[in-house]
């Protein structure tokens, strides 16, 4: 071996690499532990995995609602135009009428406000009008619908408002709230450590030397699991040199509960960390068999009370790091959080085009979503789908599943595609 270069290793595993459902199974089975508890206030809460069922202390909304402006009497028929009402009193939200409704007698409601006891059905406005200041008089016919909303609309005592390991999103927040709910028991995230890898590595803004590249895989990624709801806890930069690089592992490992990496897994002269991953921990696997994202090694690092720390060795361009992460990382994190890992909504489409590519491994193309004339989604690949071009992501919905055997498709094949869009609610 020449000096200062990265030690050539036996490979135990398939020549082209894993197909990707394979080595995701592998992940998931590898993994282990029980995530702990922590409260957190309600606010604090969106994007977090609840960690014990969450139920109603009371109904909500604990009294019968005026669901529109009108008046509110105490029949429960429908009353015939021309029927008069005398006006006793006036009920609003947070002010609510507070005597019973007696027959004959009406109050002014407004929308949100509680029904006094007695008052069976409301009135719109837009059907009434006041002879008097002290009578209500209908003046058309009115439906069957009583303009009521029941006093446990949103939910009722003891009902479950929440289950164990459910995702907190907009709505399930704001239902909460609605029912008095301010903190919640969540699982606490896994650590995560990101190390990224190369010589030829600079920050942006800097000066750019000859050969340099301006540093983006760490904003790439820290900002890609920020929006999945996993922060990187702990980040470095670091030059392919194996001293530096073995005392970053062991560092990241002792303060972290996962470790990803970019760059320096291939088998290259300074591609080092595929064997020092085998000294410090263990290889699992290598290779994927997948375009983008061939060079990426899962295994685990030692941690410092023996524990084993799940390791991601991510490849060095970053269209193959961020699909790498999305496939295999996110759904290691879901599981070590507690939940039961969700992968990216998948449906099929058409192309809106013919596509012609290198085939023998299995791709991953991103793509817009396109609507067509008559009002049918279709996917629409543009430009260069190089590993290493980052404007690739910029506008892409989808991740079109292409077969590795398909070289050609037209235009109108059906393909399978990943929706690369998060919920809103």
């Amino acid at each position: 071996m020449a000096a200062g270069s990265a030690p050539v290793m036996t490979e135990p595993f398939p020549a082209e690499g894993l197909p990707l459902e394979q080595a995701r199974q592998a992940v998931l089975e590898a993994l282990s532990g029980s995530p702990l508890v922590e409260f957190v206030p309600l606010q604090e809460a969106l994007g977090r995995l609840s960690a014990a069922p969450v139920l109603a202390a009371e109904s909500v909304p604990g009294f019968r609602a005026a669901i529109l402006d009108g008046y509110a009497i105490s029949s429960g028929e429908s009353p015939a135009p021309g029927t008069r009402w005398e006006l006793v009193g006036r009920s609003a939200p947070g002010a609510p009428y507070g005597a019973e409704l007696a027959a004959g007698e009406a109050i002014r409601i407004l929308t949100g406000a509680p029904l006094p006891p007695g008052a069976q059905r409301v009135l719109p406005q837009e059907q009434v009008h006041c002879p008097t200041a002290s009578t209500v008089e209908l003046i058309e016919a009115v439906s069957d619908n009583p303009w009521i909303r029941a006093a446990d609309e949103e939910t009722s005592a003891g009902q479950q408002l929440l289950a164990a390991g459910s995702r907190l999103g907009t709505a399930e927040l704001a239902r909460l709230a609605s029912c008095g709910i301010s903190q919640l028991a969540v699982s606490i995230r896994p650590r995560l450590a990101l190390l990224i890898t190369g010589d030829e590595l600079i920050p942006p803004g800097e000066r750019r030397p000859p050969g340099a590249i301006w540093e983006s895989n760490g904003t790439l990624l820290e900002s890609l699991l920020a929006r999945l709801g996993y922060p990187v806890t702990q980040k470095r930069v670091v030059a392919d040199d194996p001293v530096a690089l073995r005392q970053a592992l062991q560092e990241l490992a002792a303060c972290a509960d996962v470790v990803v990496s970019t760059g320096g897994v291939s088998a290259g002269d300074s591609d080092w960390i595929r064997p020092l991953l085998a000294e410090l921990g263990q290889v699992a696997f290598w290779k994927l068999f997948l375009k983008p994202g061939r060079p990426f090694a899962f295994g685990s690092l030692d941690g410092p009370r023996g524990q084993a720390i799940p390791f991601f060795g991510l490849p060095g361009n970053p269209v193959a790091a961020a699909i790498t992460a999305l496939q295999l990382l996110w759904p290691a994190l879901q599981y070590l959080e507690g939940a039961v890992p969700q992968p990216l909504l998948r449906f099929q489409l058409p192309l809106a085009q013919d596509l012609r590519r290198r085939g023998g491994r299995p791709e991953l193309a991103r793509a817009r979503l396109q609507i067509d004339g008559s009002g049918r989604l279709m996917a629409l690949v543009e430009g260069s789908q190089a590993s290493s071009r980052i404007g690739s992501l910029q506008d892409a919905d989808l991740l079109l599943e292409l077969p590795a055997e398909a070289a050609e498709l037209a235009a109108g094949s059906l393909v399978w595609a990943q929706l690369l869009r998060l919920p809103i609610f």
